[in-house]
């Protein structure tokens, strides 16, 4: 016997986007986009004209004319996520966050003092609504897929409910691309073999999939597609990474914008290791290519840093190996994930101990950030140049 659908997975709709025409009324109704050279996040109303996120913004802005474009306030949403957060946490104290704007809860438990997982998710939705102003969308169901996938279906703005008696009958009509997994190189893979709804993926035997597929996703999207999705909602450990990315859209981009853009990225994640006073020891390099292809390379250090000096070199040197298939492919995104964390109090100096510069200006520029925010001083190389920010690779909430 299936248990009860007791998951609720809370994703703001279009944040930045919500942000922006919450704070302005006169963007309210109206298309709007945040970012100018990429997407960053588009209103529903632009996204009914084709804008989507990661988009360049002459292409957004060729399909929709009379879209309002705003730069990126960084600032504004995470203290606009902190207020969702603080929310979700004061519902329910087992809240897995995913990312800035969206967490799995965990409500089984609740009925007696709080009602039934429906009841609190309409609360939810108000208490959201009223206290941050902002619109977000529930799905409830018995998995975290499942409920992430109803809530991806609810939008915008809505509620969905997926009894465990009719999960088959919600999922299996659905295209594969709603599968926790399925990217666009994916789907055209299953297009191309005659699958295009979850149901039909259901239909195949564990083994073909995986032959199809390649073992490790063939199994998982099997296993997802035929309602099997054993994980519960994790709060008991701290998050293994911290990442950022940024994408960059179509057009060709030079060595010097390419680490332009990662000095921003590298020196964000070095703050919020400091912030929370971790170090890392592996810096991963993400790229995504022109053929929309994806690849990583990493360094580990010899010992755990916080540094942004130390961690921008091993980056730089990431970048500098990636350089020449950059230059044949062409790039789309580029990112940067620190992994291996730890607490900065466990780490033990090595002598001689190192006092050198870089230390104290992290320190400065910190306390100068916090006192006048993040945009009011910017290493030489960013001077400018465009500050704007992606949506997060990883949870911000650690």
């Amino acid at each position: 016997m299936r248990g009860e659908a007791t998951v609720l997975h809370a994703d703001l709709d279009s944040f930045y986007a919500s942000v922006e025409q919450r704070d302005a009324p006169e963007l309210r109704g109206r298309p709007v986009i945040v970012g100018g050279g990429v997407v960053l996040a588009a209103s529903y109303e632009a996204k009914a004209f084709g804008v989507r996120t990661a988009m360049g913004g002459r292409q957004a802005r060729d399909l929709c004319p009379h879209a309002i474009v705003v730069p990126p306030r960084m600032e504004v949403y995470s203290a606009a996520s902190k207020d969702v957060f603080a929310i979700f946490r004061d519902t329910t104290p087992l809240v897995e966050g995913l990312s800035i704007d969206e967490a799995f809860l965990e409500v089984g438990g609740l009925r007696r003092i709080a009602g039934t997982p429906e009841q609190i998710a309409v609360r939810l939705r108000e208490r959201v609504r009223a206290e941050v102003g902002l619109p977000i969308s529930v799905g409830i169901a018995r998995t975290k897929f499942l409920a992430k996938v109803a809530s991806a279906v609810s939008k915008p703005d809505g509620l969905l409910l997926v009894e465990p008696e009719r999960e088959e009958a919600f999922l299996l009509p659905l295209p594969v691309e709603r599968l926790w997994g399925v990217g666009r190189v994916t789907a055209e893979k299953l297009h191309g073999l005659g699958i295009h709804t979850v149901g039909e993926l259901a239909e195949l035997e564990a083994a073909t999939a995986e032959r199809l597929l390649g073992r490790a996703a063939g199994a998982h999207l099997h296993a997802l597609a035929r309602l099997r999705d054993p994980r519960p909602v994790d709060t008991t450990h701290r998050r293994g990474s911290i990442g950022s990315q940024r994408a960059l859209g179509t057009r060709p981009r030079s060595p010097e914008e390419l680490e332009l853009f990662l000095t921003q990225i590298v020196d964000r994640l070095a703050r919020r290791l400091r912030d929370r006073d971790r170090v890392c020891r592996t810096v991963v390099l993400r790229l995504r290519f022109g053929d929309f292809a994806k690849a990583t390379r990493s360094r580990t250090l010899r010992s755990p840093t916080e540094r942004t000096a130390v961690l921008l070199d091993v980056a730089q040197g990431l970048l500098a190996s990636a350089m020449p298939e950059i230059e044949e492919r062409g790039i789309t995104l580029i990112g940067i994930s620190l992994s291996q964390l730890g607490s900065a109090a466990d780490v033990q100096p090595e002598l001689p101990i190192d006092w050198d510069d870089g230390a104290r200006l992290d320190t400065v520029l910190d306390a100068l950030r916090d006192r006048f925010g993040a945009t009011s001083v910017a290493r030489a190389a960013q001077l400018g140049r465009d500050p704007g920010w992606s949506t997060p690779v990883l949870p911000e909430h650690e």
